[in-house]
């Protein structure tokens, strides 16, 4: 773990040092995830399955492939009432706050005379990658699904990894929550390119969203333009911003919360106390020993998280705007105004008793974000990825005589005369 001080000779260098960190990288598997898309390309279900047999330590023939209705009843039924009722309340704060993106349609008139306007309407296919590597998350197929359903798509596809041959209850109950019942068991590239290209059991989609490893990363970037896809998810991030009026254990644990997702994950804790940042490193290691995936958030928390001294509040936001973090959360007496100063993040949480995970679970915003510094110019996951715009012109003879005259001269100095004659036969 880093320990930095603004004050210190080096800070400057120790902090890009930080920034520019390669927690994860693709371009080690770039051959390999091109290999497995062009297999599956080539070869359909019978690569896929390859694969999945392969990686996931289980014979799988292609009528296997998908899960049928009956096994995620089944599963559904499983499930304890009060953690269906959890996933429940967490579906419907998802479902409201989603829904309320929804946009408007525009219309109008212009001085011209031109009828202008705008349409949204909804993909017809997505698929969704839910991670089922080194933990299951229903929690992302709520993330995943509701969004698309909210947008009105009408074909749902999930793609889950199945390890062992082993599909955890609770993600299969959140996919029949969502209203999905198209799901298939198996994850990986081979997921990835099955999705864009189609086989005999899984039609194409148009789009593709959701994180996973590095090996899904990459074929969601060698995919695009095939299909669309919602953004490269990196290894989850986390920077706390906490004065000396919190308590040490809680946010020990808020950042090894982040840190137990994978050893690639990244926590930061900003203070302007020497002292309690001190305090936050001892609770730190004291909850280490009592947590169930100590190894995992012990490697993370070693290799790449960060306590930094600040002299002042500006200078950490000013710093945090470089970071562009996932996850942001505010623990200070008047968090708005901290907030306020903050350009680049995935999503904030804001006061003391707002802690990330959270919004991981039932807030209600979603919790597929930008990672890896991407939040300068991308955006978590909403209906707006599952809708396009359609912008849509309406003229008679008078607006095409207000505006046809400076079209036809714009054209004829693109030397396009084509386009000036269209316009102006009419004129």
């Amino acid at each position: 773990m880093r320990r930095l001080a603004t004050t210190e000779a080096g800070f400057a260098e120790a902090f890009e040092a930080l920034i520019g960190q390669a927690r994860e990288t693709t371009e080690a598997v770039t051959g390999q995830v091109a290999a497995i898309i062009a297999d599956v390309q080539a070869k359909g279900d019978a690569a896929v399955c390859d694969y999945t047999s392969r990686f996931d330590r289980v014979s799988m023939t292609p009528h296997r492939l998908r899960v049928t209705e009956a096994e995620i009843t089944e599963a559904a039924a499983s499930v304890p009432a009060d953690l269906l009722a959890a996933l429940d309340l967490a579906a419907a704060r998802i479902e409201r706050f989603h829904r309320a993106q929804l946009p408007a349609d525009l219309q109008f008139e212009d001085a011209a005379g031109l009828r202008l306007g705008m349409r949204w309407t909804p993909l017809d296919a997505v698929g969704l990658y839910v991670p089922g590597g080194k933990a299951a998350y229903p929690s992302s197929v709520l993330m995943n699904a509701l969004p698309a359903r909210a947008a009105g798509v009408a074909r749902i596809a999930i793609c889950v990894p199945a390890p062992d041959g082993l599909l955890n209850p609770l993600v299969l109950a959140a996919a029949k929550r969502a209203g999905v019942s198209e799901v298939y068991r198996v994850g990986g590239a081979q997921a990835v390119a099955a999705l864009a290209y189609g086989t005999a059991t899984i039609a194409a989609v148009d789009r593709i969203v959701g994180p996973g490893n590095a090996y899904v990363a990459e074929a969601k970037r060698q995919v695009f333009g095939r299909v669309g896809i919602d953004g490269i998810a990196g290894p989850s991030e986390v920077v706390i911003v906490a004065d000396s009026r919190n308590d040490p254990a809680h946010v020990a644990m808020d950042l090894l919360a982040q840190a137990e997702h994978d050893e690639s994950a990244q926590s930061i804790l900003f203070t302007d106390d020497a002292a309690f940042a001190e305090a936050v490193a001892v609770a730190v290691q004291a909850a280490l020993v009592s947590l169930p995936r100590a190894a995992i958030a012990g490697a993370s928390w070693a290799q790449h998280g960060a306590i930094i001294t600040v002299d002042h509040w500006e200078e950490a936001a000013a710093l945090i705007n470089r970071l562009a973090p996932e996850h942001l959360q505010i623990m200070l007496d008047m968090p708005e105004a901290f907030f306020a100063r903050i350009r680049h993040v995935g999503a904030a949480f804001l006061g003391r008793h707002c802690p990330e995970a959270v919004g991981d679970y039932v807030a209600g915003p979603n919790h597929v974000l930008p990672t890896g510094r991407t939040a300068r110019f991308a955006s978590g996951l909403s209906v707006f990825d599952f809708l396009k715009r359609t912008t849509w012109v309406a003229t008679d003879r008078a607006g095409l005589a207000a505006v046809g005259p400076a079209a036809v001269q714009l054209a004829m100095a693109e030397g396009l005369d084509a386009h000036a004659r269209s316009i102006s036969i009419r004129l």
